[in-house]
């Protein structure tokens, strides 16, 4: 069968590849071939598995750009977030590489994978491929290696799920808060409480979650100091006590202080916006690059 320009062009729109490899493909597949159509779809699966195969080989390049994306259901009891890395931003600003983050997002959201493994295994109906095979294509189309890097999904019967992405889209918080406040009241603290996060990065909520020889070894990393060396054992316990405290209010979400009043800690905070028993019960902080 004679293979057309026009050929070639529906190729590359329909494939999004390059117009050699488009011609390559046609070629490739021009055996047995009765009609415009079954060349086509032969020349396209023939694109994608060459794709596939490609993104194989690029699977282990960095990830250090990228978008994270938050989606938060119509009642605000539920929300996720996603993270999706590539190699540069140039990719990260594409329609592509954003609808396909936001297909993720819908599905976290939809469907609560239990990790990045089942998140992989998952279908998306708007594709009929599985998320693995997406991410694939989308390697493949880009030439850039792309991966989900993170994904958090929470949800609350007693209060308020929110969120806050920072203008560059490269950091994200997602919160689930526990409040008897008015949705509306309790959605503007979220988005200031996701601010906080996203600017003081605690790693915990409450101190009970740091590990114990995280602590041993702040302690030892204290001890060992050289304003330790010739005081009294007393005194040295005192001075550890003091450390281990700002080392709390640096990295304990609850014990943080807030950033829009740092006279009081987060904690605090929550309750003086909205009511006596308020309280964070989770969050996620991520961040690409």
């Amino acid at each position: 069968m004679e293979i057309s320009a026009k050929m070639v062009s529906e190729l590359r729109e329909r494939s999004g590849a390059p117009l050699m490899d488009c011609k390559r493909a046609l070629v490739a597949s021009n055996t047995g071939v009765t009609d415009e159509k079954s060349l086509m779809d032969a020349a396209f699966d023939y694109l994608r598995k060459a794709g596939l195969k490609s993104a194989d080989k690029r699977a282990g390049r960095a990830t250090a750009q990228g978008r994270v994306c938050v989606k938060l259901s119509a009642d605000g009891k539920s929300g996720a977030m996603v993270s999706l890395g590539c190699e540069t931003d140039f990719v990260a600003a594409t329609d592509d590489f954003n609808k396909l983050l936001g297909e993720l997002t819908d599905l976290v959201l939809a469907k609560n994978p239990d990790n990045l493994e089942s998140l992989g295994n998952a279908q998306l109906a708007s594709r009929k491929a599985t998320v693995g095979d997406a991410i694939k294509e989308c390697i493949s189309k880009s030439g850039e290696n792309t991966q989900v890097v993170a994904i958090a999904r929470f949800e609350t019967a007693a209060g308020r799920v929110g969120a806050y992405v920072h203008f560059n889209q490269k950091v994200g918080a997602l919160i689930s808060l526990s409040t008897s406040a008015p949705a509306d009241k309790a959605d503007a603290f979220l988005k200031q409480l996701g601010m906080h996060i996203a600017s003081s990065k605690p790693t915990v909520l409450s101190r009970d979650q740091v590990a114990a020889d995280v602590i041993e070894r702040e302690k030892a990393v204290y001890r060992e100091s050289d304003d330790m060396k010739g005081k009294p054992a007393e005194k040295v316990e005192m001075i550890l006590k003091g450390k281990l405290e700002k080392f709390y209010a640096g990295i304990v979400l609850n014990e943080q202080p807030w950033v829009h009043d740092d006279k009081i800690n987060v904690k605090t905070a929550v309750e003086k916006a909205l009511g006596a028993g308020s309280k964070i019960e989770r969050f996620s902080l991520q961040q690409l690059g």
